[in-house]
């Protein structure tokens, strides 16, 4: 019998090109792009049990105890979903973590799932970042209110998603993956107004 080869493919695996011929150069510049298959797994857990503490030693960094906190260290990221849910964001492959994390909670009341699949990771970033999710996001997003290593559950266009930013003019979009191409299309969309020309290959200043 033949074998079968099974192809990974990203949510935005259509619009690649669009995203990359689709920026935005000069001074307002911004630009989209995919995360392919980043890693995510959900916690739930009682943050003062000894699966908490056995997940943040293979996690080497603490659960963050309050809204919108990240904390990091090497390949992850723990993302504050509410007081016992929290979402991992690893470079690691999920066939070496998960079993990691799972370990840690045997026995315990507690939950470590995989859900990879079910979201993908935008990456807008540049000088007009902030002004184009200020289009569609209804949080406070001034660096008074938001800024760098913080992360909250919103919607932009009215679709949900994990909005998480990572630098001054850096931001990840965590949609689910069936939203995920209504999402980039707003973004690329939105951003428009900051390209004053066009030409093959690109929208620039």
């Amino acid at each position: 019998m033949a074998e079968l080869t099974m192809m990974r493919r990203s949510p935005l695996a259509a619009l690649a090109r669009d995203l990359m011929d689709n920026a935005v150069t000069g001074e307002r510049n911004v630009r989209v792009s995919e995360w392919r298959f980043t890693t995510m797994v959900s916690l739930r857990v009682d943050p003062t049990s000894a699966a908490a503490d056995a997940l943040e030693g293979v996690l080497g960094t603490t659960l963050p105890r309050s809204s919108g906190e990240v904390t990091s260290h090497g390949q992850h990221s723990v993302l504050w979903l509410g007081p016992d849910e929290w979402l991992v964001v690893s470079q690691m492959s999920a066939d070496a973590l998960v079993p990691a994390l799972q370990e840690c909670v045997a026995g315990a009341h507690a939950a470590v799932v995989d859900v990879s699949a079910n979201r993908t990771v935008l990456e807008l970033r540049g000088a007009s970042a902030l002004a184009v999710l200020q289009k569609g996001c209804p949080l406070d997003l001034h660096p008074r209110a938001f800024g760098p290593g913080q992360a909250v559950s919103t919607t932009l266009a009215r679709i949900p998603l994990v909005l998480w930013q990572v630098g001054p003019d850096s931001y990840r979009l965590l949609p689910r993956a069936s939203f995920a191409e209504y999402v980039a299309r707003w973004l690329l969309d939105a951003s428009l107004e900051f390209a004053s020309t066009f030409r093959d290959g690109g929208r620039s200043e």
